[in-house]
């Protein structure tokens, strides 16, 4: 998904340039302390009404700018969207930077929200000194850039970059190879640490300046609860997903023991991270081969489907524009379809992963993606849709207002809706003549949980290691050890040679030197369920909740509509209560709609050590 809102500018690394020009800290401090007493809520109302015209503003030009590079990219529009980008990062740090001095000053919840929204928009907050936040915008910079150019030469001379290396480990079934390339790509991190160390030194700083323990605190803080106790609810939820995550554990490490020999896969011990097809051993789909049930094959092919009925990519997006429009949803503007782009042009370079755009945020919506004639792209359409959907819903709010009720929410609705893209609702549409039985299931949940339900404890612990590294806990001698404690703990998974600490393992996974909160990855695989079950009884289903669409039902479409209007001008537990009728995050409806696979999964591993 990409639209502006204040949360968009991710990867600030300024907290206070306005204070630059300051002379000594304590007359600076003494400065800002009178400051705060002399300001009163008509300042506050007064600078929120400012802002927001030069939120909206801002931007549209920057929005604009990415769109246009993004779409034709070159060495001139990536200097434009970088000047655009440098711009609007200036003005969200002095903004934010000028949102702290109302900390003390006594206002309304709207406005106080209002101010929070804005003061967390910094991602990564510098200390009040010119020369560390030039330091850190450097250190930023060359993170992004070791793992950007990242790549492994073989002897021969043939390099590989990180596609060609996942390629190999999404296919190759040579336990040699595989972890060729795991130790290859974590190579290319080493270098990052002590760059990383330095960068967490330095957003700490910052972070104690806007008033937070540490920059982890300030992460946390953006979830309109005490942070120790958001970090504690993550825990709750995890211990519910636990059993069955376990289960699916022990049924692929069997599995591949069987492919691969009980001397290199242990029964009784973690996973080897190279063997489950993916380069972070996050997800696992790639080896459905390998674990699937017999018979499982559901006796269709949604590609196959779509040429039989001469969908071309229009017709696919109208498709999935349909699903919305049955729920009440108002069709999308005639300019989505003139400005978004569908297909790879043969012409020039594009940025060809898929994403959801709200330009001027109103009514410019657009998709940019390349699509596929393919049954996974007829479901990647339906998510992107979701958050359009959902871009258009919040329109009316205040700028500081226009983005989901958390971040893991806007996620979450893209994949609520792909949930209801089911055999029922492929023949609701004509694609598909005849549902087939309920015993052709398992083959589609087993594919689906060894994405969603493998996912939960990595997509928990990322930030379980990154908050315990800006809060001290893990100190810089014991980073890499740390991070594969915790992946054990987590997710049964272990290093399949030695690390040590001269190795920055965290480093290999993007969102770790490009400074992306992780938790809201952790949240949307919980909420799409809690979403989709909620939906699904008030359209009045009364089957199997994974073989539920809720096409067609206009109340089902009212009621997330309700809570889509709200952006974030409520708690995302208000939100949340508006759906579902409790306001806290419950992980049993994933249970629900996995049960009859942990049923299956329980046979499977009847008499079998589980657990590491």
């Amino acid at each position: 998904m990409k639209t502006f809102k204040i949360s968009a500018t991710a990867f600030l690394v300024g907290s206070a340039l306005l204070l630059s020009a300051c002379g000594p800290e304590q007359q600076a401090n003494t400065q800002v302390q009178a400051e705060q007493t002399a300001l009163t809520e008509a300042n506050a109302v007064d600078f929120l009404a400012q802002t927001e015209k030069k939120l909206e503003q801002l931007g549209l030009e920057a929005n604009r700018a990415e769109w246009i590079y993004a779409n034709f990219i070159t060495e001139d529009t990536a200097s434009l969207a970088a000047d655009v980008n440098e711009k609007l990062t200036i003005e969200m740090v002095n903004l934010a930077t000028a949102a702290a001095k109302f900390d003390q000053v006594k206002l309304s919840d709207v406005n106080r929200r209002k101010l929070d929204k804005l003061k967390l928009a910094l991602t990564l907050p510098a200390p009040q000194d010119a020369a560390k936040t030039a330091e850190m915008a450097k250190i930023v910079a060359e993170l992004g850039g070791i793992y950007g150019k990242g790549k492994y030469c073989k002897a021969d001379g043939n390099c590989l970059s990180l596609g060609d290396m996942s390629t190999i480990m999404a296919s190759s079934r040579n336990y040699d190879e595989q972890l060729e390339m795991w130790q290859a790509w974590r190579e290319v991190s080493k270098p990052m640490r002590p760059l990383y160390q330095r960068l967490i030194e330095l957003t700490n700083e910052g972070a104690k300046e806007l008033g937070y323990a540490d920059t982890g605190a300030m992460w946390r803080s953006k979830y309109d609860m005490p942070a120790d106790d958001f970090a504690k609810e993550l825990d709750r939820v995890w211990g519910q997903v636990k059993p069955l995550y376990e289960a699916l554990h022990c049924h692929v490490r069997s599995k591949l023991a069987e492919q691969y020999g009980a001397d290199k896969v242990p029964q009784d011990k973690p996973i080897p991270a190279h063997l489950l097809g993916n380069m972070w051993a996050q997800s696992w789909g790639n080896i459905y081969d390998l674990v699937a049930p017999k018979d499982a094959d559901p006796g269709y092919d949604v590609t196959e489907l779509l040429a039989k009925h001469n969908y071309d990519e229009i017709k696919m997006v109208k498709g999935a524009e349909g699903f919305f429009t049955s729920l009440g949803f108002d069709p999308l503007p005639e300019s989505f379809y003139q400005r978004s782009l569908f297909v790879k042009p043969r012409d020039r370079d594009v940025e060809c992963h898929a994403s959801a755009w709200d330009l001027d945020a109103k009514d410019d919506l657009r998709i940019k993606m390349c699509i596929q004639r393919t049954g996974e792209d007829f479901s990647v359409i339906h998510h992107e849709l979701g958050h359009n959907f959902y871009q258009r819903a919040y329109k009316d709010q205040s700028v500081y207002f226009q983005e989901s009720a958390n971040d893991g929410f806007h996620e979450a609705i893209g994949d609520t809706i792909a949930l209801s893209v089911t055999p029922g609702y492929l023949k609701q549409i004509g694609l598909l003549d005849k549902v087939p039985d309920e015993s052709k299931d398992l083959g589609l949940l087993m594919k689906m949980a060894l994405d969603k339900i493998a996912f939960v404890p990595f997509g928990l612990m990322v930030d379980q290691w990154r908050w315990q590294v800006f809060n001290g806990e893990i100190t810089p001698d014991h980073y890499n050890e740390a991070w594969w404690q915790l992946r054990e703990k987590y997710q049964g998974i272990s290093a399949p040679v030695a690390r040590t600490e001269a190795d920055f393992d965290p480093g290999a996974k993007y969102h770790v030197p490009g400074n992306v909160p992780y938790t809201r990855y952790f949240l949307a695989h919980i909420l799409q369920f809690q979403f989709h079950k909620a939906l699904c009884d008030i359209a009045g289903n009364e089957g199997a909740v994974h073989r539920c669409s809720i096409y067609n039902s206009k109340a089902a479409g009212a009621k997330l509509n309700e809570m889509l209007e709200m952006g974030s001008s409520e708690s995302w537990q208000q939100a949340l209560q508006v759906v579902t009728g409790k306001p806290e995050m419950d992980a049993s409806t994933m249970l629900d709609y996995f049960a009859p696979l942990q049923a299956y999964l329980d046979q499977q591993n009847k008499g079998k050590q589980c657990g590491w």
